[in-house]
């Protein structure tokens, strides 16, 4: 199987963030170096101490994702309360993981510190490197992706594994999802009975056309056969045969009027008499359903060097600019240069990775196979497989079967349900805990006077 097609969890995000530069506020290392010697404890969660430079690193944290967001900063008062509450939800979380046996050894910590230094297209010495430049210390970013690896398994056994999802609870998804989606293109069977307005009727012609339609209409809503009234009284060009039946076809392929009268109604309703250049329109709505759920699916083929003692990934890069460049300029194929080098199972495919759907590669890939044309090659790109360079061969919408319409929705109402019973789960957590709050935290202001002092 091929390896990109083994898609992992994102996790730890906050933490992917924390080696961008911030220039929010002044390096780690710097407000770091003006409290170490006054630090203290500012709270007691059951027997652990949180300390007023936790609480500085922990708000220089939030504000680098901030940053790395583009998001503004709040008030200091408000981020360092953030910061402190925090923390004290985080060890009070880690307390109920080390009572619950649950452990990380060195060896996954390894392995999630080399996804991140590979999520940010570092080797883990650049990786190393960045870190020192921003003023944290390996051996405490060590720590925290621990402490975050502990506390995802804690969520794991407390709130994912206990969510579950019915078929009930999916068909009702399903059917509020289609009423939600009302107001996009729909599929619509509807019939239709014409009381016709000459062109150039005189008023009381009109009073009189519209007085029939509304007793007509009326008739309809009182339970008389629709498809009767049609054929008795309907001034279509089919003179209401078939009772005046439309057929089923896409919303937009019936006029804007009739789309907007039926838009409210249930199936059997009618409609109030409407009027059109042609005359009045009495309308039932027969059958709604949504438009079949369609994906965007791409085919594509790559060309993946793994790094090793031999080939750096600065080398692999420079080796794959070259590639790209003898593509482009007709000195080999791609199909060629895949089979030539590509250390991917796909190689001999001459890359072809086949149509796939969204979600179905790492995201480091997929974001750069998304912004391509057809026709189009990357540049050479680094995952956590390798260095890839990826040509888009084309693309093409395709309707989603009802399992995986089901599957979607089933994963869609798990996410929801895990978000509030994971908010419910920090809270009950937090209520256990024996919280003692000391002399409040000492942090340098971050306002812009502040910081350029």
């Amino acid at each position: 199987m091929n390896d990109l097609l083994t898609r992992t969890r994102p996790f730890l995000t906050a933490l992917g963030i924390a080696i961008a530069l911030s220039q929010a506020v002044p390096s780690m290392a710097q407000t770091a170096s003006r409290i170490q010697a006054a630090d203290f404890i500012v709270a007691v969660v059951n027997s652990v101490p949180v300390t007023n430079s936790e609480v500085l690193l922990m708000r220089n944290r939030l504000v680098r994702e901030l940053a790395g967001r583009g998001g503004q900063l709040p008030p200091t008062d408000r981020l360092n309360r953030e910061a402190l509450d925090m923390l004290i939800n985080e060890k009070a979380q880690l307390q109920q993981a080390q009572d619950q046996g649950i452990k990380v050894d060195d060896d996954q910590v390894d392995q999630a510190e080399a996804n991140l230094a590979s999520a940010n297209q570092l080797s883990r010495q650049a990786f190393h490197q960045r870190l020192a430049q921003e003023g944290i210390q390996l051996s405490s970013f060590r720590q925290q992706l621990k402490n975050q690896l502990i506390l995802s398994r804690l969520r794991e056994r407390e709130v994912d594994t206990r969510i579950k999802i019915s078929e009930q609870d999916i068909d009702q998804y399903l059917r509020d999802q289609a009423q939600a989606t009302r107001e996009g293109p729909v599929d619509l069977n509807l019939a239709m009975i014409l009381v016709a307005v000459p062109e150039d009727a005189t008023e009381t012609q009109v009073r009189a056309a519209q007085a029939r339609a509304d007793d007509i209409a009326q008739r309809a809503r009182r339970g008389e056969d629709f498809a009767q009234l049609a054929k008795a009284y309907s001034q279509a060009m089919d003179k209401g045969a078939n009772g005046g039946v439309m057929g089923l076809r896409s919303s937009d392929q019936y006029p804007e009027l009739f789309v907007d009268a039926v838009r409210k109604l249930k199936p059997q309703q009618v409609s109030a008499p409407l009027r059109s250049g042609a005359g009045f329109h009495i309308l039932k709505l027969l059958e709604w359903r949504q438009s079949a759920m369609t994906v965007t699916q791409t085919r594509t083929r790559h060309i993946l060097l793994r790094p090793t003692a031999q080939l750096s990934r600065e080398q692999a890069v420079a080796r794959l600019q070259e590639v790209r460049r003898q593509i482009q300029a007709g000195q080999t194929s791609f199909a060629r240069a895949a089979q030539d080098i590509s250390q991917d199972g796909s190689a001999s495919q001459g890359g072809d990775l086949g149509w796939t759907g969204p979600g179905q590669f790492v995201p480091e890939f997929e974001q750069v196979m998304n912004r391509l044309q057809p026709g189009q090659i990357s540049d050479p790109l680094v995952s956590r497989f390798g260095v890839h360079i990826l040509e888009v061969l084309e693309r093409r919408q395709v309707n989603v079967p009802e399992k995986e319409q089901r599957d979607i929705a089933r994963a869609a109402l798990k996410e929801k349900r895990i978000d509030e019973a994971f908010e419910r789960w920090v809270e009950d957590v937090r209520g256990n805990a024996y919280v003692e709050m000391r002399d409040p935290p000492q942090l340098p202001d971050l306002t812009p006077a502040a910081t350029q002092r």
